[in-house]
C-alpha cells in the first residue's frame, strides 16, 4: 500500500508521471522486479521499510502508487487477481451484514457471494442498480454497502455513480464500484462519490493478456488502514514480476482505449444492421459490445468460425476476445439464474482489440455466413 502523490491534472500525462515510475535508488526508468521474499533489517530496534514480501515490496509499492494516482484515491492495494480484490473488500463486513449488488454482475462475483461469503453470514440482494428506486427498495437496516458495476457484465448497463453515492450516503453505507469495464481512463468513481473502486487489472489496466491481477483504490485513510490490514492478513498479494508487467501495461492505457472505444462504437452500430443479430448492447462508451444472435444455435458455429479474436473468458486486451457468457464468464451461475437474466447461448460478448475495424467486420461476415450454412 502507498499513498498517492500530487498528480498532474490531465490523465494521459498522469499515466506516465505519478512519482512512482522511476527507481528511487538508482534512477532506473522503471522500478526493478524485487524478486525476494524478505529484507535484511538494519537492526533489532531499527526496522526497515520492508521486512517480508507479503507485507510490502518495492515493486508493488510503486505500482500501488500509480494505481492510487490514476483513480485519484488516498491509497491503492494490488492483489493476485480481480476476485482476490473483490473478496478482500467483502472481508470488510461481518456476519449479519447485508450488501446490495448489481444483478447483472460478473459470474465470479455472484459465485463468491452466494457460495462462499453466504457461509459466513454475509447477506446479498441482487437488483438492477441502473434503477435507483430498485436499489432503495432493496435496502435493509443492516445494509452496509452497495456493490455496483459501473458497466454491468454482460449486458453493459450503466449505473449512475453519483445517484448511487447519494443513496449510499443517505443510508450510511459504503459505495463500492467495480470499474473493470471502463478503467480510470473512462471513469473515476471516487471523484463521483464512491468510497472504494475495484478493478480486475488483468483487463484494461494490464491490457496484454500476460498478467492476472486485481486492484482496490480507497478514498479515505480509515479505509486504507482497514484494507491494508486485510491485504497483509489474508496475503492475496500480487507478486513483483506481475507488478512490473502491470505497471508497464498501464503506460499505454489511454492510447489503447481511445482506439478500442472508437472501433467498438462503430462495430456496435454496424451490428445493429446485421440480420444475424437480434439485439446489440452497447452503453455508448467502453470497448466491449454484447449482442444476441437471431438464433441460439448459431453461437457455436459463429464463434468457432471467427479467425481474428481469441475465444475465451477475458477482455480488455490488445487482441479482440469473443466470449459466450453462458459457457465462459457466467458458467458458474446456476442455469435457472442465467436464464432468468437472459444469459443464453445466443448471447455473445465481444471485447474489441486494436485490429482494424474493416478486418473485424470481414471476419464477422465470414463467420455469420458459415454459421448460417451450418444451421441450414
Amino acid at each position: 500500500m502507498t499513498s498517492s502523490p500530487t498528480w498532474p491534472r490531465r490523465f494521459a500525462t498522469r499515466l506516465l508521471h505519478t512519482g512512482h515510475e522511476q527507481d528511487p535508488t538508482t534512477g532506473a526508468a522503471a522500478v526493478p522486479i524485487y524478486q525476494v521474499s524478505m529484507f535484511d533489517q538494519p537492526g533489532l530496534e531499527t526496522p526497515g521499510e520492508f521486512d517480508y514480501a507479503r507485507s510490502g515490496n518495492p515493486t508493488r509499492k510503486a505500482l500501488e502508487g500509480v494505481l492510487a494516482a490514476l483513480d485519484e484515491g488516498h491509497a491503492a492495494f494490488a492483489f493476485g487477481s480481480g476476485m482476490a480484490a473483490v473478496s478482500s473488500v467483502l472481508m470488510l463486513f461481518s456476519a449479519g451484514d447485508h450488501v446490495v449488488v448489481t444483478d447483472d454482475c460478473y459470474g465470479g462475483t455472484y459465485r463468491v457471494l452466494t457460495r462462499v461469503f453466504s457461509r459466513f453470514g454475509l447477506q446479498a440482494t441482487f437488483v438492477d442498480t441502473s434503477d435507483p428506486d430498485a436499489v432503495r427498495a432493496a435496502l435493509r437496516p443492516n445494509t452496509r454497502a452497495l456493490l455496483v458495476e459501473s458497466v454491468s457484465n454482460p449486458f453493459l448497463k450503466r449505473t449512475d455513480i453519483p445517484a448511487m453515492a447519494r443513496v449510499a450516503q443517505a443510508h450510511g453505507a459504503l459505495l463500492i464500484v467495480d470499474n473493470t469495464f471502463l478503467s480510470p481512463a473512462l471513469s473515476r468513481p471516487l471523484t463521483e462519490g464512491a468510497d472504494i473502486v475495484i478493478h480486475s487489472a488483468t483487463k484494461y489496466l494490464g491490457g496484454h493478456s500476460d498478467v492476472v491481477a486485481g486492484a482496490v483504490v480507497v478514498k479515505t485513510p480509515a479505509l486504507a488502514q482497514e484494507l491494508g490490514f486485510l491485504q497483509n492478513a489474508v496475503g492475496a498479494v500480487l507478486g513483483p514480476q506481475d507488478c512490473f508487467l502491470l505497471q508497464r501495461g498501464i503506460k499505454t492505457l489511454q492510447v489503447r482505449l481511445e482506439r478500442q472505444v472508437r472501433t467498438a462504437g462503430a462495430l456496435a452500430k454496424w451490428l445493429t444492421e446485421r440480420p444475424e443479430v437480434r439485439r446489440v448492447f452497447y452503453p455508448g462508451t467502453g470497448a466491449v459490445v454484447s449482442f444476441r444472435l437471431a438464433q441460439d444455435t448459431l453461437a457455436a458455429p459463429f464463434v468457432e468460425s471467427l479467425q481474428l479474436p481469441l475465444l475465451g473468458v477475458s477482455l480488455g486486451a490488445v487482441e479482440s476476445i469473443v466470449t459466450v457468457p453462458a459457457r465462459h464468464s457466467h458458467a458458474s451461475v446456476p442455469v435457472a439464474e442465467r436464464e432468468r437474466r437472459g444469459i443464453t447461448d445466443g448471447l455473445i460478448r465481444f471485447s474489441v482489440g486494436l485490429e482494424d475495424l474493416e478486418d473485424l467486420q470481414e471476419d464477422f461476415v465470414r463467420a455469420f455466413t458459415q454459421a448460417d450454412r451450418a444451421a441450414a
